[in-house]
């Protein structure tokens, strides 16, 4: 764990996943409270989309990544906008994805366990739709929020196929944890593949103990 190049794909890891799990938590608290609190045409449609990436193998969900930035809209982006394919905004939108239908389930969950009648009540008081949410359904699920965005970061850190496919497994450049882990099985250096496996593992009990204490504190509020 003191090599260079391990700390320098801890880091990565570190800063990818997080990145990529907070902007799935901008786009999966709005439309965890649609999918809640709205009916609308196509819901069936959008809650499938959502289970899909979770269910799908990631070489998959990788694999149909690289394919849109070789059409010609996406070669566009490449070439007028961002580069995705090989470098580090490409781990970024693969872990965005994996976290982003994870993070909305969860945050839609957390937003059906909260009575309707607390933002009528609130409606009926004077505040505006946007005030409600943001003053008394907000906070209610603020433990089930940060429990997303956890078991999204998780998921995030964690990812192997999607990332890999579209990001590649350059050494030193796209190299997360767990691609690092499947370099060091291919170069036979167990010892840096264990390491990185246990940080990895501790990583998932982390996540798991904060979500669970957060579900125990909801329970005896």
């Amino acid at each position: 764990l003191m090599e260079s190049d391990v700390q320098t794909a801890v880091r990565l890891s570190i800063v990818v996943s997080v990145g990529s799990a907070l902007l799935a938590a901008v786009f999966a608290i709005p439309g965890g409270y649609a999918l809640s609190r709205f009916r609308f045409r196509g819901k069936a449609i959008v809650e499938g989309l959502l289970v899909i990436p979770i269910l799908m193998s990631p070489m998959a969900l990788g694999v149909s990544l690289l394919l849109l930035f070789r059409t010609s809209l996406g070669q566009w982006v490449e070439d007028n906008v961002i580069r995705f394919v090989f470098e580090t905004p490409g781990m970024v939108l693969a872990q965005f994805l994996v976290a982003l239908s994870l993070e909305t389930l969860v945050v839609r969950s957390a937003f059906d366990a909260i009575d309707i009648r607390y933002e009528q009540v609130a409606r009926f008081l004077g505040c505006t739709p946007w005030q409600a949410f943001r003053r008394v359904t907000l906070p209610l699920a603020k433990n089930g929020i940060v429990a997303a965005i956890i078991l999204g970061w998780a998921r995030a850190i964690g990812d192997f196929g999607a990332t890999s496919m579209i990001a590649g497994a350059v050494k030193g450049k796209t190299e997360t944890m767990p691609i690092s882990i499947y370099l060091s099985m291919s170069s036979v250096s167990l010892d840096r593949a264990v390491s990185l496996s246990v940080v990895l593992t501790l990583v998932t009990v982390f996540a798991l103990a904060i979500v669970h204490t957060l579900s125990a504190r909801k329970s005896h509020d």
